[in-house]
């Protein structure tokens, strides 16, 4: 009877938690898949007691499009309580890891009905991270879940949330200021990583250097892309730090184009100090194009 009792109590601990504690250290151990959405989970749950965030996939790896989990990988979710994933087709192993680990806790941060997403082809554009007010919304989503399943946090949960949220809007206002009178608002970009920064900020993206990153574009793609350079007001290219410039830069041989730089956001040290890597990336983003389109 006695063990009964102790056994029923265990059941809800467990229950009242939301999910188990799997680190060896005791914490509440939250996996984020790639570095967006490890930003996020900082600044919602970076700094409350008991609790751990680690982020999956290695610094340097870009968008998630054909990554493979490794070894180390699988041993991280292991012991893991919850896994906060982009979603939108972004982490193609989810199925895997949930087939591997059908108990860990998957928190959808694209799990709102405010945002509407948009299409390569077929496929849904998961690149939502890149519009501030739907990284806000995610935020939201993430903090919402996490409520769910660790309601002994909520409360900082959400007050970390509010304060990241109002950090956000004070960015998109601020780079409001910057982009909306730029004189010129056609962009070429490395891939499609960019229509959602587009959408929020007026931009026209006249054409895509390689529709699949890593991948050279055909010679008719390079083709198509001088054509469009050539006929801008103003000639200029932007890369992506996480790629090679290569294609680009014949590109800009072929057409006098200048090359910039714009962020997707999607590497950077793991650090619990690096909370404002997004807000600092965007706003360094937002200089970028001042300065390309700003003559």
């Amino acid at each position: 009877m006695k063990a009964k009792i102790i056994f029923l109590l265990a059941v809800m601990i467990f229950t009242l938690s939301g999910c188990g504690q799997n680190s060896d250290d005791g914490k509440l151990k939250i996996v984020t898949s790639f570095y967006p959405m490890y930003i996020d989970a900082i600044n919602i749950a970076g700094n409350v007691e008991g609790v751990e965030v680690v982020n999956l996939t290695e610094p340097q790896t870009g968008c998630l499009h054909d990554y493979q989990l490794t070894t180390e990988d699988m041993k991280t979710l292991e012991t893991a309580d919850i896994f906060i994933v982009n979603g939108l087709g972004m982490e193609n192993f989810l199925d895997k890891v949930t087939e591997q680990r059908k108990n860990l806790k998957i928190v959808n941060a694209s799990d709102s009905d405010k945002i509407f997403t948009v299409k390569d082809g077929d496929e849904v554009n998961p690149h939502v991270w890149m519009s501030i007010t739907y990284s806000m919304e995610q935020v939201k989503a993430i903090t919402s879940q996490l409520c769910a399943l660790d309601p002994a946090h909520a409360e900082v949960y959400r007050k970390n949330a509010l304060e990241y949220v109002n950090k956000l809007t004070t960015l998109r206002d601020e780079m409001h200021l910057m982009l909306d009178i730029l004189p010129n608002k056609n962009i070429v970009t490395f891939h499609e990583a960019f229509p959602y920064f587009a959408a929020e900020f007026k931009l026209n993206i006249a054409g895509v250097i390689e529709r699949e990153p890593g991948t050279e574009p055909t010679p008719q793609e390079l083709s198509d892309t001088i054509k469009i350079v050539n006929e801008l007001p103003v000639k200029v290219l932007f890369t992506e730090p996480q790629y090679s410039p290569k294609a680009a830069e014949t590109i800009a041989r072929e057409t006098g184009a200048k090359i910039f730089t714009l962020d997707p956001i999607t590497t950077g040290e793991s650090k619990i100090e690096n909370a404002d890597a997004y807000v600092n990336a965007m706003k360094k983003n937002a200089q970028t194009l001042t300065e390309a389109l700003g003559n």
